[in-house]
């Protein structure tokens, strides 16, 4: 195995994660939708930087690492690097709350479907975003 295999491995597992965000929102589980996504966006950005020969941490934000290493990846991917970087941090401080809640923020009581939405658009950016990269390579 190789970076590029373990890169393409991750994305796959990614784009069916993807898929069930749908699922999760018509069921108004916009909880877990925040949660699942938050999974799609670590597996997509460590498939970026697994192919472009960064080894991510077993951390769940890696977007710090995507700027630390913007000038391995190509221009067309480069550009969007903040952004992309920006959805990780947002939907890794969701990660726990949307999963367990607290004892002052009942998870299913307190996402919204605009939450849910937003999650589902960036989470959507972010899989492009390495696919792009993985077909530029």
């Amino acid at each position: 195995m190789n970076n590029r295999t373990l890169a393409l491995s991750y994305l796959k597992k990614a784009k069916v994660r993807l898929d069930v965000l749908d699922l999760l929102y018509k069921k108004r589980a916009f909880s877990d939708v925040i949660r699942e996504a938050q999974e799609v966006v670590e597996l997509s950005l460590k498939s970026m930087l697994r192919l472009v020969g960064v080894e991510p941490p077993k951390i769940h934000d890696v977007g710090g690492l995507l700027l630390e290493h913007k000038d391995k990846f190509p221009k067309t991917v480069a550009r969007n690097l903040k952004r992309l970087a920006r959805v990780s941090k947002v939907l890794r401080k969701e990660r726990e709350l949307a999963f367990y809640g607290d004892i002052d923020f009942i998870a299913t009581e307190e996402y919204t479907s605009q939450d849910a939405r937003k999650a589902i658009k960036d989470t959507r950016f972010v899989v492009a975003a390495a696919k792009t990269l993985i077909d530029a390579d």
